[in-house]
């Protein structure tokens, strides 16, 4: 088993998909984006799956939304800090 390959951090993929939606790469180079990635994720706790499927299956709805609001949070609060704080 390889541990890069097998397990990951779900809130990887939340940070992702609430990127896409906020249309982060249109908005800023992959510098600035590979910076606020790491400054959401390192406010968010941890949470290691192997498959996603088995988040679909056993989180419940109520954790999703949490899941999912700490996420919305965090990328608001990395946004602000990373404008005012960002140097090219």
């Amino acid at each position: 088993m390889k541990i890069a390959d097998d397990i990951h951090n779900y809130y990887e993929r939340l940070v992702s998909q609430h990127f896409a939606v906020l249309k982060v790469d249109e908005k800023y180079d992959e510098d600035f984006i590979a910076d606020l990635t790491c400054v959401v994720l390192n406010q968010l706790p941890t949470r290691y799956i192997r498959h996603e499927v088995d988040m679909a299956f056993y989180l419940p709805a109520s954790e999703r939304f949490e899941m999912e609001n700490k996420v919305k949070t965090a990328i608001d609060k990395a946004l602000v800090f990373m404008t005012t704080h960002h140097t090219n």
